[in-house]
């Protein structure tokens, strides 16, 4: 194994290092954290066995320069893409990097967040046994600014070449929701309107939450105890504005959660771009369990084929390329 330094020579306000999440400590105050899009940081880790670490990205980007040695990268997230000292790769792929070369990251016209995972372990801090990053206590394995250096106990480089991979599929209609846990904190026709209205992903966003515009949710009163809260909830502040909570959601609140977005929609809703619409449904919770079990197992069979999706080079040794080709001294 040897090393890789990588220069961070730009990046945007909300990249940071994120590993799967730190679970067990809610009843401490503390979020699991770990991918606002967990789609895309499962693809990019498998695309490349990653075993460490990997860097989040949202809008802005990044831009890293190799300093020393060499390490492999996955991408996968939205329509972000990657270029090489300005050689385009695209999106939802491998590549190698090398040292001297210049890797930049943007994002395109969909998602807000992307992966960019490192082939090795990042060094980097961890706390309470995570690399997640808790964006607004700083706790973990932090934000990358300009000037950072990362090191990267490098896997070897091997044959590996760039190579696209399949995003997963595509999915639409409403996003689904199970209605409460405070649904007695609001009127019927309210609760009728989160169903029946549409609403639009406000420009106000991070890893904490997604701000949603559209009719007024407002609550009946706002005279509860703070509660636990998890990723997905819908919670409505005094003026009646939603917020879909996110991977750095707070583990109380004392705002009525009107419903929460089930865990195989949620990220198709972290993914919409300011101005986007959405629309919910309601459905149970049996049918949330039913749902999730079902997207599990079709994540299982799609990381598969990203784990072992072909290089072109592959391909194109598999492929039949002298189809029809005849001896011109035989006519």
């Amino acid at each position: 194994m040897t090393s890789a330094v990588l220069l961070v020579e730009q990046a945007g306000p909300l990249t940071t290092i994120q590993d799967a999440g730190r679970f067990g400590h809610l009843r401490h105050g503390v979020s699991w954290s770990g991918p606002v899009e967990p789609l895309g940081f499962a693809a990019a880790r498998t695309a490349i066995a990653s075993r460490g670490a990997a860097i989040e990205l949202s809008h802005g980007g990044i831009a890293l320069r190799c300093v020393e040695g060499a390490v492999t990268f996955a991408l996968a997230g939205g329509d972000f893409t990657a270029t090489i000292d300005g050689a385009p790769l695209g999106g939802w792929t491998t590549g190698v990097l090398t040292a001297g070369a210049r890797l930049v990251v943007r994002d395109g016209a969909a998602g807000n967040w992307a992966t960019l995972a490192l082939g090795g372990v990042p060094n980097c801090p961890a706390w309470l046994g995570s690399s997640a990053t808790l964006a607004l206590a700083g706790l973990g394995g932090g934000r990358l600014v300009v000037g950072d250096r990362l090191t990267v106990d490098a896997d070897p480089i091997g044959d590996a070449v760039a190579r696209p991979f399949a995003p997963p599929p595509a999915e639409t209609g409403p996003i689904r929701v199970v209605l409460g846990p405070q649904l007695d904190a609001f009127a019927p026709e309210t609760v009728a309107a989160l169903t029946g209205a549409d609403f639009t992903a406000a420009p106000a966003f991070d890893r904490m939450g997604m701000v949603l515009t559209g009719p007024p949710l407002v609550p009946l009163a706002l005279t509860m105890l703070s509660s636990p809260t998890i990723r997905g909830a819908i919670q409505v502040n005094g003026a009646g504005t939603a917020t879909i909570l996110l991977a750095d959601h707070q583990t109380t609140g004392g705002y009525p959660r009107i419903a929460t977005v089930i865990s195989a929609d949620l990220p198709r809703a972290a993914q919409l771009r300011p101005g986007q619409p959405l629309r919910f449904v309601a459905i149970s919770a049996a049918e949330a369990v039913a749902i999730a079990r079902a997207a599990a197992l079709r994540r299982t069979e799609w990381l598969k084929r990203v784990a072992t999706a072909d290089t072109l080079l592959d391909r194109l040794l598999a492929a039949n390329l002298i189809d029809g080709v005849v001896d011109a001294r035989e006519e």
